[in-house]
C-alpha cells in the first residue's frame, strides 16, 4: 500500500509539471539560474578564501638597515632580530642582491640603469612565526638598534579580504531576492496546477480526503521542479567552473588567484544545490496551497 501511495505521489507530481508545461519549464530555469549564482559566488568566495589563508602563511616582512652601517655591522643586526618575539628567522639580503633581485623584477629595462648596488640597503626577510600577529612584531622589530625602516607585504592579503567581504555581502542580497523569485515562480506554477484541479479537490474533500493527502501531490511537483533546477545547475555549475579553471592557467603571468579543483568543492556544492533546491520547491508548493484547501 505504501508503495502505491508512493508511486501515486510521484505519478501526480510529475502530471502536475507537464500540466503546466510553460510555468513548470519557468520555474525550472530561475532555479536553475539561482543556483548557478549561488555556487559562483560560493566558488568565488572560497578560492579567496583559500589564497588568503596562503599568503597569511607565506607572509613575510622586509626589515632595512641603516645605510650607514658596514656590511658586518648590518649583518650582525641578525642576532638582535632574531631575539624579537614572533620571529622565526631572520634572513640577510645584502645590498648587492637586493639590486640583482631588482633588476631581475624589472627585466630589460633602461629606466634604472642608473642605480647601483649603493642605492639599496643592507636587509632581512623575516618569516613570522603567527602571520595574524604582523604589525605587533613590525613595531618591535623597529624598536631594534640599526633598523631605520620595517615592510609589512600585506597589500595582496588586505585587498582579497576586502574583495571576499565585498562579494560575501553582494552575494548575500542577490541569493536572497533570486531565492524570492524562485519560490514566487515554483508557487504560482502550483497554484496554476491546483486550478485546474479544483473541482476534484473538492470532490476528494467531499469523500473524505484529508487535507495532507490532497496537499502532497502539489509539494511533490513542487519538489520535483526543485531537485530538476538543482540537478541541471549543479551539471552546469561544475562545467562553468572547469571552463574558468582552465582559463586562468592559461593566462600569461604569475596568477593571483587560482581555482582548486572541482572536486574539492563537489560536497559542499551538492548540499547547497540540494538543500537550496529543496527548499524553494517546498515552500513554494505549500505557499500556494492554503487557500485551495478551503472548500
Amino acid at each position: 500500500m505504501k508503495g502505491n501511495n508512493f508511486g501515486y505521489l510521484i505519478k501526480e507530481g510529475i502530471r502536475g509539471i507537464f500540466l503546466h508545461g510553460f510555468m513548470s519549464f519557468a520555474a525550472v530555469f530561475v532555479t536553475v539560474a539561482c543556483l548557478l549564482i549561488v555556487g559562483t559566488f560560493f566558488s568565488v568566495i572560497y578560492n579567496i578564501g583559500l589564497k588568503v589563508e596562503e599568503l597569511n602563511e607565506k607572509n613575510e616582512i622586509l626589515v632595512f638597515v641603516d645605510e650607514t652601517f658596514s656590511d658586518a655591522e648590518a649583518k650582525s643586526v641578525g642576532s638582535d632580530l632574531a631575539l624579537v618575539k614572533n620571529v622565526e628567522q631572520a634572513i640577510f639580503i645584502p645590498r648587492e642582491e637586493a639590486y640583482e633581485d631588482f633588476r631581475e623584477d624589472m627585466g630589460q629595462s633602461g629606466a634604472f640603469d642608473g642605480l647601483s648596488t649603493q642605492t639599496f640597503r643592507h636587509r632581512f626577510r623575516i618569516l613570522p612565526t603567527d602571520p595574524q600577529l604582523l604589525e605587533e612584531t613590525k613595531a618591535a622589530l623597529l624598536e631594534v638598534e640599526g633598523v631605520v625602516k620595517v615592510k609589512v607585504a600585506d597589500d595582496v592579503v588586505n585587498l582579497l579580504t576586502t574583495i571576499q567581504n565585498v562579494v560575501s555581502m553582494f552575494s548575500i542580497v542577490v541569493i536572497v531576492a533570486l531565492v524570492f523569485v524562485s519560490l514566487l515562480i515554483i508557487s504560482n506554477t502550483v497554484k496554476l496546477a491546483m486550478a485546474d484541479r479544483r473541482d476534484e479537490i473538492a470532490i476528494m474533500k467531499m469523500v473524505g480526503a484529508t487535507n495532507g493527502f490532497i496537499r502532497l501531490p502539489f509539494v511533490v511537483q513542487g519538489f520535483l521542479l526543485g531537485i530538476l533546477g538543482s540537478g541541471i545547475a549543479f551539471g552546469a555549475e561544475w562545467l562553468l567552473y572547469n571552463f574558468m579553471a582552465n582559463q586562468l592557467v592559461q593566462m600569461d603571468g604569475g596568477l593571483l588567484l587560482t581555482m582548486v579543483p572541482f572536486t574539492q568543492l563537489i560536497l559542499p556544492m551538492l548540499v547547497i544545490f540540494a538543500g537550496t533546491g529543496m527548499f524553494v520547491g517546498v515552500v513554494g508548493s505549500f505557499a500556494s496551497i492554503r487557500r485551495f484547501l478551503k472548500v
